[in-house]
């Protein structure tokens, strides 16, 4: 029970300061679960962004989900799920309440540009943090530079195109890459 509870305390906590969606969640979440719970490691961590990520629903409730689960089972998922979702609803609600008379507040305005200045630098830092963390192998680094040069690219020319495809695609490009590597490791292993 009172792992359960450590895990909806600190997911009430993750959702309460958590702007900008999963992205900018992950940097908070690698440092709640890895350095000071020590529930995942990094691998496990970045195994499970990659799954909460391509999956279906919101990063945050995926990656509640799977950390409950994986800590506390069925009602450790459950409890993390619901705490995570908490201040999002809370926020939400009351914003619903006074929606108008919010929106013309020119300090609201004001606090979301600042906003969006925080969740840039905690999405750009979390990709930093995993990127350090991947392996620096050969293949690691073609699909990182693709994949950099595809996000500039279509940033520069405003590419309009479903974030769908992007999880479809890469879903594919990973299946064939995990392929790919496996065909080399078993042909070198036969010579």
């Amino acid at each position: 029970m009172r792992k359960i509870l450590d895990l909806f305390m600190t997911f009430l906590k993750i959702g309460a300061f958590t702007f900008g969606g999963g992205y900018a969640m992950i940097a908070i979440l690698e440092n709640e679960v890895i350095s000071k719970k020590r529930w995942l490691n990094r691998d496990e961590f970045l195994d499970m962004v990659a799954v909460a990520e391509s999956t279906p629903g919101p990063a945050a409730i995926n990656s509640a989900t799977y950390i409950g689960y994986k800590t506390s089972g069925f009602f450790g998922a459950l409890a993390a799920t619901i705490a995570v979702s908490i201040p999002s609803f809370v926020i939400i609600y009351i914003i619903s309440l006074f929606f108008d008379r919010f929106l013309a507040l020119s300090y609201v305005g004001y606090a979301f540009k600042g906003i969006q200045v925080c969740v840039i630098y905690l999405i750009f830092s979390a990709g930093i943090k995993m990127f350090k963390n991947l392996d620096k192998n050969m293949l690691n680094r073609i699909i990182v530079i693709i994949v950099a040069a595809f996000m500039i690219v279509f940033s520069l020319f405003s590419v309009k195109f479903s974030s769908i495809f992007y999880i479809l695609i890469c879903g594919m490009l990973g299946i064939m890459c995990y392929f790919l590597t496996n065909c080399m490791k078993e042909r070198k292993n036969n010579k």
